[in-house]
C-alpha cells in the first residue's frame, strides 16, 4: 500500500509542476488589442431574465458591429429585457423548436451564425461578464488561431460552488499541456469553454458548425475546427470576462450532471479517469491521516496546484484549496450521477430531454 500512496503522491507532484509551467505558458488576452474586422457577438438565451440585462450592459462596451439575442422558447421575460437594453446594435430573434436530433444550445448557436453578418463571431453566453475591449482582445487571437476559447473567472458564492467551479481553470492547467495542444490535431488534446468562443465565419462553415446532439458543445466545435485543418487555443480570459455558471447546489448538480457521462466518451473511460484522480488527490490525504509522509506530500502538492491556479486565475485561493480532496470526491460523486441518469433516459436541462444514446461525433 505505501508504494500504491508513494505513486499517488508523485502524481499529484507532477500535475502541480505542469500547472506551474502552464500558469507562465498559457495565453493571455490583451485589453487594447483589436479584432482584424467586423465582430458579431452572438448570446443563445433561454430563461435568462436574470442575467441577460448584465451581460448585455457589458457588451455595450465592446467595439462589435452587432449583438444578437436568440431566445430559444424561453417561459420568462428574456425577450423582453433584451429588447429594452437600448443598444441598436442589440437585435434579438425569436427561436423555434430545436428538430429532431438537434439539442437547443447547439440549434441555438447555428441560428445565429446563419443570421450574424460579420466575419468574426464571438459565441457570449448570457451569464457571461465582459470587461471593456474584452471581445476584441479575444478576437484579436484569430489572426493566429482558427478558434479562440477564453476561460473566465468563475465566480463561486456557496459553498458547492466553490468547492466544484474551480476545477474548470484547475484541470485545464493541470493536465492539459497549453502549448502543445495549440500544435496538435489530436482529438484528446482539444479544449474549450462554451461560455465564450471565437471563431471565424469562415471556419465555421467550413467545419460544419455546431454538432447537432452534442451536450459538450464546445469541444465537439472544437473537434471539428482541428478536423479541416484549423488551429485552437484555449486561454486565460480570467482578466476579461467573468462568468457565475451556476447558483447553489441544485443547478450545480443537475448542469454537471446533464454532461459528465460525455466528457471522457464512456464509462470505463470515466471510471479510468477518476481512478486516477482518486489515486493522486483523494488517496494521499487519507493517507496522510494515518500518518503517511508520502501521503502529507502528495496532498501538499495537491492543495499547491489548486492555490496556484486560483491565484493565476484571480478565483479564491484560501481556505477552498485545502478541500482539493473533498471537490474530487464530490466531482466523481456527480460524474457517478451522470452516467445513472443517462443510463436511465433522465436527463434534461431547462425542460429539454438530453439523448441517451453514445457520445455523438462528426
Amino acid at each position: 500500500m505505501s508504494r500504491v500512496v508513494t505513486a499517488g503522491a508523485a502524481l499529484a507532484v507532477l500535475g502541480t509542476v505542469h500547472a506551474a509551467i502552464n500558469t507562465v505558458l498559457i495565453r493571455r488576452p490583451r485589453i487594447g488589442n483589436t479584432a482584424p474586422g467586423t465582430v458579431s457577438v452572438l448570446v443563445p438565451a433561454r430563461n435568462e431574465e436574470a442575467t441577460i440585462a448584465a451581460c448585455l450592459t457589458s457588451l455595450r462596451e465592446q467595439d462589435v458591429a452587432e449583438i444578437l439575442v436568440l431566445d430559444d422558447e424561453s417561459s420568462d421575460a428574456t425577450a423582453t429585457v433584451a429588447a429594452a437594453c437600448g443598444d441598436p446594435r442589440v437585435r434579438v430573434i425569436t427561436g423555434s423548436a430545436p428538430p429532431p436530433g438537434w439539442l437547443g444550445k447547439p440549434h441555438a448557436c447555428q441560428t445565429l451564425a446563419a443570421a450574424a453578418t460579420s466575419d468574426l463571431l464571438v459565441f457570449i453566453d448570457a451569464d457571461v461578464r465582459v470587461a471593456p475591449g474584452g471581445i476584441g482582445a479575444a478576437a484579436a487571437l484569430l489572426d493566429e488561431f482558427d478558434l479562440v476559447s477564453p476561460q473566465p473567472r468563475e465566480l463561486a458564492e456557496t459553498l458547492a460552488e466553490r468547492l466544484v467551479q474551480p476545477l474548470l481553470q484547475w484541470s485545464i492547467r493541470t493536465f492539459l499541456p497549453v502549448r502543445v495542444a495549440e500544435r496538435s490535431r489530436r482529438p484528446s488534446l482539444a479544449a474549450a469553454n462554451g461560455q465564450f468562443i471565437a471563431i471565424r465565419r469562415e471556419t465555421y462553415r467550413r467545419c460544419g458548425g455546431h454538432l447537432p446532439a452534442a451536450v459538450l458543445d464546445d469541444i465537439a466545435l472544437t473537434r471539428a475546427v482541428r478536423g479541416v485543418g484549423g488551429r485552437t487555443t484555449v486561454v486565460d480570459g480570467s482578466a476579461i470576462a467573468e462568468c457565475r455558471m451556476y447558483e447553489g447546489w441544485a443547478e450545480l448538480r443537475d448542469g454537471h450532471s446533464k454532461s459528465l457521462w460525455s466528457a471522457f466518451g464512456s464509462l470505463p473511460g470515466s471510471v479510468a479517469v477518476f481512478a486516477l484522480l482518486a489515486l493522486a488527490y483523494l488517496l494521499p490525504p487519507i493517507a496522510a491521516l494515518r500518518g503517511s509522509r508520502a501521503g502529507l506530500l502528495g496532498f501538499a502538492a495537491a492543495v499547491a496546484g489548486r492555490a496556484i491556479t486560483a491565484h493565476n486565475s484571480a478565483e479564491r485561493v484560501w481556505p477552498d484549496s485545502l478541500a482539493h480532496p473533498v471537490s474530487i470526491a464530490v466531482l466523481g460523486g456527480l460524474s457517478a450521477r451522470s452516467h445513472y441518469l443517462h443510463s436511465r433516459g433522465k436527463l434534461s436541462w431547462r425542460g429539454r430531454p438530453l439523448p441517451t444514446g453514445p457520445v455523438p461525433s462528426r
